[in-house]
Order: structure tokens, then C-alpha cells, then sequence
């Protein structure tokens, strides 16, 4: 486009043309980058990748159970409190962007292995620090609160310690979590609740996913495709 704009242009200045046809040129609408998820299997491994059977091994299943079964930001999950937790009702309080509150569900199995977090891994880590406890949930190998950083090093080293060879981040999560429940057949608006978008046109894109995973599936198997 620039160069069609630029050649007219130059010969208007040239005075070969009177003016430019270009003027009018619209670029084509770019395609919307459909997001990255993980598969079912890729979930399933990336959970079981930690070792419970340490202190922070557990504070990492608890985080990327909890990650996965509400789709929170990173930096929403690294701010949960104790008191956002509501684990007996299965729901939790989420301050998102613009300082807004949302309430999450939690599922059975994340309840679970928070639960067992708070209960036999916490304590101990809490333990390592000077001072103050954090009111975080999750907390670093020195009893503080857990960064962006620090979380995204964690899920990085996991994933490929579990060989989850895509390109893994928080927001991939996240992707996952929505993706799947569409693929469910969640109601968009219910996603986009959870989500915490402000805009339904945000949480459009994974009907796109979804449509994009049909085609392939119709390619893939219809005789005459």
C-alpha cells in the first residue's frame, strides 16, 4: 500500500498525473489473530507436572489448578487473599482491571488442591520469612508475596519440564480456560463474566477459535471436503 501511494505520488509531483487514484486506497481488514490454547492432554500434563510432594511443588499445583479453573490474569492470581476465597461455596473474589470485582466459580478439583496448599504447604513457606506474613495466597520460597515474574518463571519451567512444546504463558492458560468452555457450550456472555472483559466483542474472538477447529475438522474428515 505504501508503495502504490508513494508511485502515484511521485508522479503527481512529477506532473504525469493531475492527482493521485490512490488517495481513496483502503488497506484489507486484517485478520484477528486467533489465540493460542493448550489441548485437553497438554492441560492435563502441565498440571501433573509439579511435585506435590514438596512445599512449593504444591503451591505450584494449587496456582495452575486455580489458573486454569477460573481464567484470571496473572496478576489477578498472584493478588488473590485468603479472604477472597470462598472454597466451601466454590467461588472466589477477583479485583480486576479498573479496580472491578467479579466473582469467579471454582471448580471441585482446584478446591481441592488449594485447600491442601493452604493446609500443608503454606505454613511452611510463611515460615521462611522475617516480619510480617503476606496476605497473599500465594507466596514466594521466602514466605512474600509472589510476583508476575516469578509466576510466569514458574509455569515456563514447568511446561517444559512437562514437554508442553507450544509457546507458554499465563494468558495461554487463560486462553484454555475459555476455549474450553465454549467448546462445552458455555454461554458467551457467562465467559465474558468470567473473564472479566468489558466489551463482549473481546470474548467474540474465541467463538473464531472455534469456528476455526470446525473447519479443520470438516477438512480433515468429510469425504468431499
Amino acid at each position: 500500500m505504501a508503495a502504490i501511494r508513494g508511485f502515484y505520488r511521485f508522479l503527481v509531483l512529477e506532473h504525469r498525473l493531475e492527482h493521485s487514484p490512490a488517495d481513496d486506497l483502503q488497506p484489507p481488514r486484517a485478520w484477528p489473530s486467533l489465540p493460542t490454547f493448550l489441548s485437553l492432554e497438554e492441560v492435563d500434563v502441565l498440571l501433573a507436572a509439579p511435585d506435590v510432594s514438596t512445599p512449593l511443588g504444591l503451591r505450584d499445583r494449587a496456582m495452575f489448578e486455580l489458573l486454569y479453573a477460573t481464567g484470571m490474569r496473572v496478576s489477578e492470581l498472584v493478588g488473590v487473599r485468603g479472604a477472597d476465597l470462598h472454597l466451601s461455596e466454590h467461588y472466589l473474589t477477583c479485583v480486576g482491571k479498573g479496580s472491578k470485582e467479579r466473582l469467579i466459580p471454582i471448580g471441585e478439583q482446584a478446591t481441592v488442591w488449594v485447600t491442601r496448599y493452604q493446609r500443608d504447604a503454606r505454613p511452611a513457606l510463611v515460615a521462611r520469612g522475617k516480619g510480617k506474613a503476606s496476605t497473599r495466597l500465594f507466596v514466594n520460597v521466602r514466605g512474600g508475596p509472589l510476583s508476575r515474574i516469578g509466576f510466569w518463571k514458574i509455569l515456563k519451567r514447568h511446561g517444559a519440564a512437562a514437554g508442553v512444546s507450544r509457546t507458554l504463558s499465563p494468558h495461554v492458560v487463560r486462553h484454555s480456560f475459555a476455549t474450553h468452555l465454549l467448546e462445552r457450550g458455555a454461554d458467551l456472555r457467562a465467559i465474558q463474566m468470567m473473564l472479566g472483559h468489558a466489551d463482549l466483542s473481546t470474548t467474540q474472538i474465541y467463538t473464531h477459535v472455534l469456528e476455526a477447529r470446525l473447519r479443520t475438522v470438516y477438512n480433515r474428515f468429510h469425504p468431499r471436503a
